[in-house]
């Protein structure tokens, strides 16, 4: 049975993936995340999905590597995570009543092969008053989300509409994630134990 290795220490990933059943590793890529000047946020997030893809699938050829980068983008410009806990309110700030874009880069390596893809989703927020701000940045969930919101958690408080992948806002596109490995020769539901199986991943160095 071939081995998945997802590079990413996302635990949203990881809870994604492990509700379609999938049994896998997990390896920490280490890789630049920075955005370059003028890079659009498509070309943004599939480079970084690549580079996380290539750097654990030097050392692992056998194994599939599923690796994932997620931007949100307002007016085509990349809005990114938060520095601190002030930026992460002025970036809700700049969020509410709008709609802005997720982007999700996908790219899946194995025995010396890569594909790679991009999910697009839109999401409309609701106005957010300043208490309602002040409440979800001191919960702590904006700190470590591109866009300052988590719509797995209590940031779907704000979320008015959805237009298009769920699993791509949360930060796996899993329909995209399937479609590749299909692409390099694999069923990725035939690798699946059970349905919603939760079995903890495994860390790998």
């Amino acid at each position: 049975m071939t081995e998945i290795i997802l590079a990413s220490t996302s635990p949203r990933r990881g809870d994604l993936l492990a509700s379609l059943g999938l049994v896998f590793a997990i390896v920490d890529p280490a890789v630049d995340e920075n955005h370059f000047s003028g890079e659009d946020p498509e070309s943004y997030v599939v480079r970084v999905a690549r580079s996380k893809a290539e750097a654990v699938a030097t050392a692992m050829t056998d194994q599939l590597i599923i690796a994932a980068d997620t931007t949100v983008a307002l007016d085509g410009d990349v809005v990114g995570k938060p520095l601190d806990r002030l930026d992460a309110a002025r970036i809700l700030r700049v969020l509410s009543g709008r709609t802005h874009t997720v982007f999700t880069g996908v790219a899946l390596a194995l025995a010396g092969r890569m594909v790679s893809g991009v999910v697009a989703t839109h999401v409309s927020f609701c106005q957010l008053s300043d208490a309602a701000i002040a409440w979800y940045v001191g919960t702590g969930e904006p700190d470590d989300k591109a866009g300052a919101y988590g719509m797995q958690g209590a940031g779907n408080v704000f979320v008015e509409h959805v237009d298009g992948s769920p699993s791509n806002v949360i930060g796996l596109p899993l329909a995209l994630v399937r479609d590749l490995a299909t692409d390099l020769g694999i069923d990725l539901l035939q690798l699946a134990s059970s349905p919603g199986r939760t079995e903890r991943p495994s860390f790998r160095s």
